[in-house]
């Protein structure tokens, strides 16, 4: 079942932002009277799921999801319909249109994916608002989850101060994206500040290690079940560990360090079942281990029990927009950052591009219709983004060709730009061999 709620999500998510990107090239077309033949989701190679012709455009379902388009007739593009080129342009056609009209048909799809990742962060904050622990809440520091993070000298108990000057205010979502992008962080030990500086391979690094956030706020060791054989019955699932040996057990980073020093012992612990305290006996496995399986709080919970403060801002419509809008700029601005890091070798992030397998497995395993659009309008900005690239057969392709012509005042010729479109297709095709190369790659090693 989980399988099918994160293809069902997938699968949602993308039919959403093909037909809405391709519909950007498809409304300015008709508005210009340019004839659209062709108007698709997912490829029609050698067949269709299912088309219909209305009018003077076929509107149809490929079987093959790697994307949509729409075909414009007398344009140059992945049809490579040299016939239709070969006759004397008609009014109708994409290449009698001037410079300017074919500019904005070009134009149209991403700028639909960034209008509707502006629209969805907006909206998200209207119904959702912004949850949040505020970071100066976080009286015991951080929970470090990944060892690469370790590596580079940032531990569990630290306060996050700022990231790369910029004062960390509150701890959310993006804090963890935030610090793989950074290049410093202060933070706080002991009373005293320090500045870890992150390596420029830092990405890679994080690679060789079992993915999980980096860092986290620090959360209770919950009983969630026993497991098979378990010695340890007096734990009953939604226990909470208070101490153990007598020693403060309040996080679940302090009952795995008690537990490892206390490996093959029996030893006294307070557990709180049913907010009452219950004192128990536990025995240790040589591994250093109860027998359970972990379990967790929600954020309701946590806030009960004294935990966290958490916080939610709720904003009226009008409130939404600006939020809606500073989201989405932060969210493109960060996601140009990734892109940077990407082709600065150095880093060696070209290694974590992944392909169709990637964003599949972003999608959860429970549907969630506050992370499901969370992801989709991601998705949106960075579609936008990597059709904006200045390769040919991506619009960003066509928009660099039609800017040197309205600058030049001389268009390429048609040969030039059909060769343009077959080095164009090469290097998407091995773009598009190399991530989801990377993904298979993953999935054997690791």
């Amino acid at each position: 079942m989980d399988i099918v709620i994160k293809l069902s999500q997938f699968l949602l998510s993308l039919s959403l932002l093909i037909i809405l990107h391709e519909l950007g090239h498809f409304i300015p077309a008709k508005l210009f009277k340019t004839r659209v033949e062709k108007f698709y989701l997912f490829f029609d190679v050698k067949f269709s799921l299912f088309k219909k012709q209305i009018g003077e455009t076929v509107y149809g379902i490929g079987w093959l999801p790697l994307g949509g388009y729409v075909k414009i007739s007398g344009m140059i593009d992945e049809s490579m319909d040299k016939e239709q080129m070969a006759l004397p342009p008609q009014p109708w056609e994409f290449r009698s249109k001037p410079a300017w009209q074919r500019l904005i048909i070009m134009l149209g799809g991403v700028t639909v994916n960034f209008i509707l990742a502006f629209i969805i962060y907006i909206g998200m904050a209207f119904v959702y608002g912004d949850t949040y622990v505020a970071n100066a809440d976080l009286k015991d520091g951080i929970w470090v989850t990944n060892p690469a993070i370790e590596k580079i000298g940032i531990l569990t108990g630290d306060k996050v101060i700022s990231i790369d000057g910029q004062k960390i205010e509150n701890f959310d979502d993006d804090t963890n994206m935030k610090v793989i992008m950074a290049k410093e962080v202060l933070i706080e030990r002991n009373g005293q500040q320090q500045s870890i500086k992150i390596p420029t391979d830092f990405v890679d690094k994080l690679s060789k290690h079992e993915k999980s956030l980096l860092i986290s706020p620090r959360m209770p060791f919950v009983v969630g079940s026993l497991q098979e054989g378990s010695k340890n019955t007096s734990l009953k699932p939604k226990d909470l560990l208070v101490t153990l040996n007598g020693q403060q057990a309040k996080y679940y980073d302090q009952v795995k360090a008690i537990l490892n020093a206390n490996k093959g012992k029996t030893i006294p612990a307070i557990v709180l079942r049913d907010l009452k305290q219950v004192p128990i006996t536990v025995q240790v496995s040589e591994k250093g281990t109860l027998g359970v399986v972990g379990g967790g709080l929600d954020i309701k919970s946590l806030e009960k029990l004294g935990y966290y403060k958490i916080s939610t801002k709720e904003y009226s419509f009008i409130e939404s927009i600006p939020v809606g809008l500073q989201k989405g700029k932060d969210q493109l601005v960060g996601y140009g950052k990734q892109l940077k890091m990407i082709f600065n070798p150095e880093t060696k992030a070209y290694k974590q591009v992944g392909g169709f397998a990637a964003i599949f497995n972003i999608f959860p395993t429970s549907w969630s219709w506050e992370v499901f659009w969370s992801i989709t309008a991601l998705l949106s900005i960075m579609l936008g983004v990597m059709n904006l690239l200045p390769i040919p057969a991506l619009d960003g392709g066509h928009v660099m060709f039609l800017l040197y012509e309205m600058i030049s005042g001389k268009k390429p010729s048609d040969k030039f730009l059909e060769n343009a479109q077959m080095v164009g297709f090469v290097l998407l095709i091995a773009l598009l061999l190399f991530a989801n190369g990377n993904d298979i790659y993953k999935a054997i090693v690791k």
